[in-house]
This record gives structure tokens, sequence and C-alpha cells, in this order.
């Protein structure tokens, strides 16, 4: 669907970030719905778009790509997963600790796509800690040229012609 209002990209990222700022500061800390005292967090994302595709980057320190899950549903994308405390390895079990910063724990994130893409063509790869979500667009989103064809005097002397018999019958 294209929009008639020119800023409509920039208020689903607004609404996605007051959305977030929401979760974090007033909904309660009651524990995850699997029991664990930790509830589900937030990831911060990084997501732009160039003329060809969406790309959603995230970090996700220490984790396993294969227990990251990445779904797309009715022009959403969610990452969920879990990123392990450093503390609890078996290096850190053995450690004294003095400062332990890191952010861990289980973490979902859905994510509106300002535009339709074609999930069949996604591609995601994990680097250093980080997973790049590469969402090509739809072809029907992308400008298309739509060509003019300019009629040359033959033609509109024919189609003159056909105009001046059919009065004259």
């Amino acid at each position: 669907m294209v929009s008639q209002f020119p800023l409509t990209n920039h208020y689903v990222l607004l609404r996605d970030a007051v959305n977030q700022l929401l979760e974090e500061s007033f909904v309660p800390s009651t524990g995850s719905r699997n029991g664990s005292s930790s509830p589900a967090r937030s990831l911060p994302l990084d997501v732009y778009a160039t003329p060809d595709e969406l790309v959603i980057l995230a970090a996700v320190p220490g984790m396993n790509p294969a227990e990251l899950e990445i779904t797309y549903s009715q022009n959403t994308v969610t990452l969920a997963g879990t990123i392990p405390s450093a503390t609890a390895t078996e290096e850190g079990k053995a450690g004294t600790w003095y400062v332990s910063e890191l952010w861990h724990g289980q973490f979902r994130r859905s994510l509106s796509l300002p535009f339709e893409v074609d999930a069949s063509k996604a591609e995601a790869t994990f680097e250093h800690g980080i997973v790049r979500i590469v969402l090509p667009k739809a072809e029907w989103t992308k400008p298309q040229k739509i060509s003019i064809r300019v009629a040359n005097q033959r033609e509109r002397a024919i189609e003159s012609g056909k105009q001046q018999a059919a009065t004259k019958a």
C-alpha cells in the first residue's frame, strides 16, 4: 500500500520506539511465561532500508546462532532467544566476580516493517555476535517507471480521418 503521507515511515519507527519505552518502563517485571525469574527483554536493533531491501542488525554476543529464532508474519519480524551469562559458564563459576554488567537473559523483539517484503528471499547471517537480516522489498512496492508513448503524425491523421468518416455517416 502506498501512503499519501510522506512521514509514515518515521511514524512507524517512532511508534516502535514508544512501544519499547513503555514496555521497559511500565510493564511490571513478573517473570517470563516459562517460569524463569528473568523477564523477556527487548533487543536493541539497527534498521535501515536501501532502494531494494530492508536490513536489520542486532548484537547477540555469546549466543549460539542455532538458538536464535527469527520469524516473519503479517509484515512483522520477530527475534527471540537467550543471551547466556558469562557468570554461568564453567570458567565463570570458578572465578571471583568483581563486576558483571554485560546484559544477558531472554529477549524478544518484534518490528513492524514500513513496507512489504518478499520473505521467501530473506537471508540471515551471523558473524562476531552480530546477526544481519536482509529482507528484499516486494517487487510491486518498488518504484516503477511508466513509459510515455508519443503518437506520431500518421497515427493522428488516421484517427482524425476515422472521426470525420464517422460524423458523415
